[in-house]
């Protein structure tokens, strides 16, 4: 730990990131009989996603841009850890300095539909507006709507909920749990169903970064989520073998129901069509290699070429 013994938190400037951390901490504190409130100094930190709130994230890198810059204060020791939504973690790691050295329970992982006609997805009429930055769900509207316009929308959550009402999009695509921890689940039209929309890898799940070998792991494995942390190495094991980044139309999720594991996978290409879709299961001790045979499966009926181009898009904004 730094000085005084107080554990120094870096995370990202952002409303979401405030309140997702608190959460975590204040859990920390309930449970905990030596670490209270005053344990943690947290730092707030801008990344680059956060700076370049306006333009498209594979447009200035991609990977890792909500997590740069706090990752490195970890390795240059001015924090202890980092708190991060794994959605936004690259599944290559960075360095191999650093470790996830908690898992905190998993959210709600599903997506959620704002609209400000209070119609639900189905029920948009041709020509309306929908609002998302995410690569994946543009794919997944373009597969079940292609009579829908689809505008880029950066920006935070209450950013993005104010450009809705201002009536510059007929409706909005956010992370359900975002929206829960946020206490703004009265601005939710419907819970979009899985099996539209399945949600991108680790979506609902926070994890706390920190360098290997300390001994933090200690002090917050009293919060970690044991079968979070089996299904977020499950569906990041599955990125990292295909070589997948953020920003590719493709959605992973596992979920476990007593001892047995269920891995699913749906890739899209740009213009909407579901190029792959394919769910397995094994008992969860396996999770590791039920990852490899799935991320076998990918490349031998996909591709490894495919999924690099994938990768890239030229123009976001679609209309029919």
């Amino acid at each position: 730990m730094s000085n005084l013994n107080r554990i120094l938190v870096g995370i990202r400037d952002s409303k979401l990131s405030r309140t997702q951390t608190n959460i975590l901490l204040n859990q920390l504190v309930s449970v905990s009989r030596e670490i209270t409130n005053e344990s943690f100094v947290i730092k707030t930190i801008k990344t680059k996603g956060d700076v370049h709130n306006e333009k498209r994230l594979d447009q200035i890198g991609g990977k890792g841009l909500f997590i740069k810059e706090i990752e490195d204060q970890i390795l240059k020791s001015k924090v202890d850890i980092g708190v991060h939504s794994m959605k936004d973690v690259p599944a290559e790691d960075s360095s191999d300095k650093l470790d996830i050295i908690c898992w905190f329970k998993r959210e709600n992982h599903r997506e959620a539909l704002l609209s400000n006609s209070g119609q639900k997805f189905f029920d948009l009429p041709p020509g309306s507006v929908i609002g998302t930055s995410s690569i994946r769900r543009r794919a997944q509207i373009l597969n079940l709507r292609q009579d829908l316009n689809i505008k880029l929308l950066r920006g935070n959550v209450d950013t993005r909920i104010k450009k809705l009402r201002e009536n510059n999009y007929d409706a909005i695509i956010l992370s359900f749990a975002g929206l829960k921890r946020l206490g703004l689940l009265d601005q939710v039209t419907e819970e979009l169903d899985e099996e539209n929309f399945l949600p991108a890898a680790c979506q609902g799940t926070i994890g706390i970064q920190a360098k290997r070998g300390n001994n933090l792991k200690d002090v917050f494995a009293i919060i970690n989520h044991h079968e979070t942390e089996i299904a977020s190495l499950t569906e990041r094991k599955v990125l990292k073998t295909i070589k997948a980044n953020c920003n590719s139309p493709i959605s992973v999720y596992s979920k476990i129901k007593d001892d047995v594991i269920v891995l699913k996978c749906e890739i899209f290409d740009h213009n909407g069509l579901k190029i792959f879709s394919k769910d397995i299961s094994d008992v969860k001790n396996k999770h590791l290699s039920l990852a490899d045979e799935l991320s076998q499966t990918i490349l031998k009926d996909v591709g490894q070429e495919k999924i690099n181009e994938l990768n890239n898009i030229n123009d976001f904004n679609y209309s029919s």
